[in-house]
């Protein structure tokens, strides 16, 4: 029988999912693919488990040879028992016990999954922007707005293992587009790229005028903030609005001078 010797990580995003193969610390190849936002719970996680097995084969690694697996989601997650509660940016992704679902289905192999944010937080404060500093604040800017948190050198999860949804406090409460959570007037629904086209429809449904075409998408966004298109500036100004604002109240509740940002939102050029 093989050795175990290899891990994959996996970051389900609400827009995409990317695996890694490693050895050891060493990075052997990677993966990516969309998100399928239509699929049920036992289905989304076969297709992880797939991917698995396409990462490995693709690698001319052996099944047997699977050490661990670790995934990473979007998700209100019970812990420690790796219970799926909601997914605001998967909306079919809730009520499902996913690592007792993986480890049925990977006998033998060790499963761990958590919340993506506190998986980002924890790399930073080991290995990344946030070394050396006690407290950390990880700030996610992407398909949504949300936190992992550093207190004290050690991840804060929260009683019930879900800290840092901070892009779901309610800004305008009742108002506002429908977020994934179930809520309306969270602040994702006006600083995350998921629900900044829902505002930029709404407006157009009222005749205001736009060089902006659907799909809309961050990048078209952001082209049209650059040639001055008064709707787009619109959008992006509300966006960075909202985000102050949640950082601002992000950093008089919990007094933390180091905070590190990711996600694709960053990826956004503008004059």
């Amino acid at each position: 029988m093989a050795a175990t010797r290899y891990t994959i990580g996996i970051d389900v995003g609400g827009t995409k999912t990317a695996l890694g193969l490693f050895d050891g610390a060493m990075l052997l190849t990677q993966s990516r693919r969309p998100s399928d936002v239509s699929l049920p719970p036992e289905e989304f996680f076969d297709a992880l488990l797939a991917d698995v097995a396409k990462i490995l084969a693709d690698a001319g690694a052996a099944p047997d040879e699977l050490r661990g697996v670790g995934v990473a989601l979007p998700s209100f997650l019970r812990q420690p028992e790796g219970y799926i509660l909601k997914t605001a940016n998967l909306p079919l992704l809730r009520e499902f016990p996913a690592r007792e679902y993986l480890a049925n289905r990977l006998h033998g192999v060790k499963i761990a999954v958590g919340n993506d944010n506190h998986a980002a937080a924890l790399a930073e404060h080991r290995h990344g922007a946030g070394r050396g500093h006690d407290n950390m604040l990880y700030c996610l800017m992407s398909t949504g707005i949300a936190s992992g948190i550093i207190i004290d050198g050690r991840l804060f999860r929260g009683d019930y293992g879900f800290s840092g949804e901070s892009g779901h406090m309610i800004v305008t409460p009742g108002e506002g587009p429908l977020c994934g959570c179930g809520n309306r007037g969270c602040l994702s629904a006006y600083a995350s790229a998921a629900l900044i086209p829902e505002h930029l429809r709404s407006r157009v449904a009222r005749g205001e005028a736009t060089s902006l075409t659907e799909p809309y998408s961050m990048e078209q966004i952001a082209d049209a903030y650059t040639r001055g298109d008064a709707l787009a500036v619109r959008a992006l100004d509300q966006m960075t609005r909202y985000m102050a604002v949640w950082l601002y109240n992000l950093y008089v509740t919990l007094n933390i001078r180091c905070f590190v940002f990711g996600g694709g939102l960053l990826n956004m050029r503008l004059p």
